[in-house]
């Protein structure tokens, strides 16, 4: 018996890197889960490890930017599992630049990604948890405690050169979590966000280990990390490594926990013990 047995959950950017391993792990505690990633393939590979371990998954692939594409995924859960218990908005990327070479592109797309669309996919579930919580109560049954983890980054809370976009996205984060664990309490919602610091994915990997670029809806977006840079930053780290997925998927996991019923509207740091 998991934890999240009987839980719903519908996790972005769940195809590779730290998403996979939030749906592995909330889908091992015994969540059903929408698997979403920008591709079909990806998003696949997720539902089918899920379903190797017995557990219960759908993709939907497609880019949270899209118009209608938070109605798609709040109605996935609806329809195939009966109903949305947790919400995690981790998709994501960077496309970095010093703020006089950045272009009002890169500074849209990544408050797009990182900022709107988790707006707009909070928006879109109010109505599906209203409708949950009256249903409940007309039925005189407890409300459940729903969960809702934005992800964030330490660049959200302490800034980071050449990432004026990121970072003004990541704490634009911040604010939505505080402001919606007001407006949500009402319906025994917890809203949190956990900020990372330094994780090996395919983003900050050196250079040497991938191709230097991933491909974003057409965009050759530069990606990785100079090793003798990336060895000075893990340098900083008290716990003296990067996160693991892993790792940043066991912070996701504690606020989703029933342990955890009573936190609201905070910021869960992961970082090694990093500190801006």
């Amino acid at each position: 018996m998991g934890k999240l047995n009987g839980k719903v959950a519908i996790v972005t950017g769940a195809g590779r890197g730290i998403g996979s391993h939030i749906a592995m792990k909330l889908a091992a505690e015994g969540a059903a889960v929408v698997v979403n990633d920008l591709d079909d393939g990806p998003a696949a590979a997720t539902v089918g490890a899920i379903t190797d371990i017995g557990g219960r998954a759908v993709p939907l692939s497609g880019s949270v930017t899209e118009e209608g594409f938070p109605e798609r995924f709040v109605g996935a859960a609806v329809d195939n599992f009966g109903g949305l218990d947790i919400i995690v908005n981790n998709a994501g990327y960077t496309w970095d630049s010093v703020v006089q070479k950045m272009s009002d592109e890169q500074w849209d797309a990544i408050l797009d990604v990182h900022l709107k669309a988790p707006f707009r996919i909070l928006r879109a579930a109010q109505p599906v948890i209203s409708r949950l919580v009256k249903a409940a109560k007309d039925d005189g049954r407890a409300i459940p405690c729903r969960k809702v983890v934005n992800i964030s980054s330490v660049a959200g809370l302490g800034g980071n050169p050449g990432q004026a976009n990121y970072a003004a996205a990541k704490a634009g984060v911040s604010g939505l979590t505080k402001t919606l664990s007001k407006e949500w309490g009402r319906y025994n919602v917890t809203v949190n966000t956990v900020a990372f610091g330094l994780i090996r994915t395919r983003l900050t990997s050196t250079a040497g280990d991938q191709d230097g670029s991933i491909d974003i809806q057409g965009r050759e977006i530069k990606v990785g990390v100079n090793p003798d840079l990336l060895a000075q930053m893990e340098r900083t780290i008290p716990l003296g490594r990067s996160g693991t997925p892993d790792d940043a998927a066991g912070a996701v996991y504690l606020l989703c926990t029933p342990e955890s019923d009573y936190i609201s509207g905070q910021t869960l740091v992961c970082s090694g013990g990093f500190n801006i």
